[in-house]
């Protein structure tokens, strides 16, 4: 009866967070496009963000070192690859 509640606990276990999981990839997919969102907000109204650390990724556009651009800009905010590129584009 031992081995069996030990299994039902890890069966729980594993479902508790296998539930936790699902919720904070769906928690973050709704953030980023809240903040697809906001960006295109911000562009409609002509605002831009002052972030000096996005003044690297703006040198390395200048410098036409695209790649680089994206990877220091998902250093920065923590973005995924694809919300990244898209940033970078309307950067350039």
């Amino acid at each position: 009866m031992d081995m069996l509640s030990f299994l039902i606990v890890f069966a729980l276990l594993v479902a508790g967070f296998a539930g936790v999981e699902a919720r904070t990839k769906r928690t973050d997919r709704r953030m980023a496009r809240v903040e697809r969102k906001l960006d295109l907000v911000l562009d409609h109204l002509g605002l831009h963000e002052a972030d000096p650390d996005l003044e690297r990724v703006a040198a390395l556009l200048r410098d036409g070192k695209n790649i680089q651009a994206i990877k220091v800009y998902r250093e920065i905010t923590g973005a995924g690859l694809k919300e990244a590129k898209e940033a970078v584009e309307r950067m350039g």
